[in-house]
């Protein structure tokens, strides 16, 4: 059939470029562009199996572990699938495509469905990390109040953990906090919160401190302390002021020293970053010297080769960010380099 697109010299002028345009190529010229399509995590496929990927990408929108600070952490994955869809697929430093190496998949959302009780949810994040654990698949999520991170190392790490062979895993824990409270019982009503999690995880044989860093603490604490540098839990403990004096390349060598071939899971609390780049967070340290995100890639850069086993971005509240996204982006960004990172020792490991 004919369409009409006007005449010309009193004849008809008939289109006949419909019958032969190419809808399954015209969407593959398409895919480069933010504008286009359905959200996910970088454009990836959509696909809730586990068993399809080697890195599975997850939201979790998790706001009720973290009650003394404002709550909208939930919006977080929606918010990255938003912007993440214009940054660009090849890493130059690695010199790879992670999508040409790696199955990447978004996965959704972790089902919470009584996401206002934190006891509740933590168990139902357990429970669904589980099945990318039993998958084999590497997990990158984006959170959510760092309550989130507790369930995620307990289905990963540790003595029934596919992801690490049975054994404990390594942590590299990126925060202007410490999250490590073992002598509170809760936090307003939450026992397993986002200031218990780098406890109980140790405390219940996930994480192995004497094999993992806490990097970029920062802030004045409620009671003083006698020695920043010192854990209880036997933290090697990295503060910023530290860090500024130590560097990026020797705060490289510590972290490999320390963490040698154990599996390495990274958590990354944006509020470890200076507020000049990432405002929109939870628990903002004003003032106090931030880590920069380009000084948080180099040292990505330096942990390649590296067994990394998943890593998740938390704390960040979409409705504080500014007019341009800058949280948002900033982000983005840093979860790209774990993509990069994780497929990278994937590929090479295979």
């Amino acid at each position: 059939m004919q369409s009409v697109i006007g005449i010309e010299g009193g004849e008809m002028v008939s289109n006949d470029s419909t019958e032969e345009f190419d809808i399954e190529k015209a969407k593959q010229e398409m895919e480069p562009w933010y504008w286009w399509g359905i959200p996910t995590f970088f454009k990836c496929p959509w696909d809730e199996n586990p068993n399809n990927c080697d890195i599975a990408l997850v939201g979790v929108p998790h706001s009720t572990g973290n009650g003394s600070t404002e709550r909208d952490q939930h919006l977080a994955p929606r918010a990255i699938r938003n912007v993440s869809g214009w940054y660009r697929r090849a890493h130059q430093k690695f010199g790879i495509i992670p999508w040409d190496i790696c199955r990447i998949h978004d996965l959704g959302d972790t089902p919470l469905p009584e996401a206002m009780n934190n006891e509740a949810s933590v168990q139902h994040i357990e429970a669904y990390f589980k099945t990318i654990d039993a998958a084999g698949a590497r997990p990158i999520s984006v959170g959510g109040d760092h309550s989130i991170t507790g369930p995620i190392l307990k289905a990963i790490a540790g003595e029934d953990a596919k992801t690490t062979g049975g054994r404990k895993c390594a942590l590299l824990h990126f925060d202007a906090h410490r999250d490590d409270y073992q002598h509170l019982p809760h936090w307003l009503g939450a026992k397993r919160s986002a200031a218990h999690w780098a406890h109980y995880t140790v405390a219940e044989n996930h994480v192995d401190p004497s094999r993992s860093i806490q990097l970029g603490i920062r802030g004045n604490p409620m009671k003083p302390r006698k020695d920043p540098n010192h854990s209880d839990l036997g933290y090697r403990l990295i503060t910023a002021d530290d860090f500024y004096e130590l560097g990026i390349k020797r705060t490289v060598e510590i972290i490999r020293e320390r963490v040698g071939d154990m599996p390495l899971y990274i958590t990354f609390d944006l509020d470890v970053l200076d507020p000049a780049e990432a405002p929109a967070v939870s628990n903002m340290e004003p003032m106090q010297r931030g880590l920069r995100a380009w000084e948080c890639e180099k040292i990505f850069h330096g942990l390649r080769g590296m067994n990394v086993i998943g890593a998740d971005l938390v704390c960040m509240i979409p409705t504080k960010d500014t007019a341009a996204k800058i949280t948002s982006m900033t982000t983005m960004a840093l979860m790209y380099e774990f993509i990069a990172l994780i497929s990278d020792c994937v590929a090479t490991n295979r």
